[in-house]
């Protein structure tokens, strides 16, 4: 068909109105939501809350209106090693503090990354790209790694959380009008290295100023002060942030790869990826992907349950879920039914086609097999405990093949084929990539 003409339109309705299906769906969307219609009920047998294996985790986070999702996964898996470690049965760790400095230094990075690129096209993708996303609350677990190793943790009591950092919008609009307004003047003083790098010192310091004044002044030294499960109580005074974080959680992060599951033709498995102009801290870590069949993915992600550990992943979580009820679940939403259409699409063609792409990072923290099959995953969500299972959700794992991109595994699961693989250089994707897109 080209254009539509009225003798298609007349040919369209009559169809239509002779459908006594769509009638009736017609009649029920006008007075009720397309979940509450598409919903099955039967499948609730296969989102229960319970587990064949499971690591016994703390009370669910939240983040609020903002989008550190990936921050606070991250302290999540970090605190239950200090809770293990030191007997403590409630704790948190300081998600403004990584976030204050996430921010400075993607303030940094976005600001050489103009001064390296001044002399491009403005039609240029790339560059126009990352004018338009400034800085955001987004991250990877790669960025994680970056803020922790270099600045270290701190208690959430020690520095708290601020309205401003729970709630970022206004906060990220300020600073993104001020790097724009600073990439204007590193364009158009182009030529002149010396006075760059001057709009460069101005800017991180006047940059400083704003986080200070919004999410307060990062601590250098503090306390920790606490009284674990059997009522004792420590205390631990002049401890550095990098210094409780080497002592209190000892955990070595470069332990850990992502591994992703993208089933596309650009992207081989058993290949390394990174993405472009993807980071926060200059001298850190770039963003380091290895790409795994969806099988071999899920077996390294329940092997490390088994043994006890939690796993930061990120996914897709726009799609068939019932944020009350704290479920994930494909099957549990029949929309081709209530529209008379075949509306799937396999996971290549999600990422290929826009459809779909990584937007939140959560914790796995259990595992339901049956024989050899997995049927079920727990999630611990940064959402508030006031709604499903007190914060925590059940995805199903035929949701999970879907819609789940990216865990971060320790190395020592890896077989030795895949260590090597890791030795390979990582093709470099585009920002734009849908590998990249947690961090926007």
């Amino acid at each position: 068909m080209d254009n539509i003409t009225m003798e298609n339109l007349e040919n369209l309705r009559k169809g239509y109105l002779e459908n006594t299906k769509l009638t009736i769906a017609r009649r029920a969307l006008s007075q009720t939501k397309i979940s509450s219609l598409t919903r099955v009920s039967e499948q609730t047998e296969f989102t229960r809350n319970c587990f064949s294996n499971e690591v016994k985790t703390m009370t669910a986070t939240n983040q609020k209106s903002s989008g550190r999702c990936w921050i606070f996964a991250g302290l999540n898996v970090l605190r239950e090693k200090i809770g293990k470690k030191y007997n403590i049965q409630s704790f948190e760790l300081s998600q403004n503090y990584v976030a204050f400095y996430d921010k400075l230094e993607k303030c940094n990075y976005f600001i050489n990354s103009i001064a390296e690129l001044r002399y491009s096209n403005r039609n240029d993708r790339t560059f126009d790209l990352i004018l338009q996303n400034g800085i955001q609350d987004g991250g990877q677990w790669d960025l994680f790694v970056n803020i922790v190793k270099k600045y270290g943790v701190v208690p959430k009591d020690v520095y708290p959380e601020t309205f401003q950092s729970s709630n970022t919008r206004e906060i990220n609009g300020i600073l993104n009008r001020y790097l724009r307004k600073t990439a204007a003047k590193i364009v158009r003083a182009k030529d002149d290295p010396n006075y760059i790098d001057y709009i460069k010192e101005q800017a991180v310091k006047e940059i400083y100023q704003i986080l200070c004044s919004a999410f307060g002044v990062p601590p250098e030294v503090f306390s920790f002060e606490y009284a674990n499960k059997n009522g004792e109580y420590n205390l631990v005074k002049d401890i550095t942030p990098k210094r409780f974080f080497e002592e209190f959680v000892e955990n070595d992060l470069d332990d850990y790869v992502s591994i992703i599951n993208s089933p596309t033709e650009d992207k081989p498995f058993n290949d390394t990826y990174t993405v472009k102009y993807l980071g926060n801290v200059l001298e850190g870590n770039r963003v380091l992907y290895l790409n795994l069949d969806m099988e071999r993915f899920k077996k390294l992600v329940t092997e490390q349950l088994k043994f006890g550990e939690l796993v930061w992943f990120g996914s897709d979580c726009h799609f068939y879920g019932d944020r009350q009820e704290g479920i994930w679940d494909d099957k549990s939403f029949d929309e081709n039914t209530l529209f008379q259409i075949d509306n799937y699409l396999s996971k290549e063609e999600m990422l290929d086609f826009r459809e779909s792409a990584m937007n939140h990072a959560m914790v796995l923290t259990g595992v339901n097999i049956d024989g050899e099959r997995t049927t079920k995953w727990k999630i611990e969500n940064s959402w508030g405990d006031d709604a499903a299972f007190k914060g925590y959700h059940v995805a199903s794992d035929s949701w999970f093949d879907r819609f789940v991109y990216q865990a971060v595994i320790n190395k020592k699961y890896l077989s030795n084929y895949e260590k090597d693989c890791l030795k390979k250089t990582p093709k470099e994707l585009e920002l734009w990539d849908p590998m990249g897109t947690l961090a926007d």
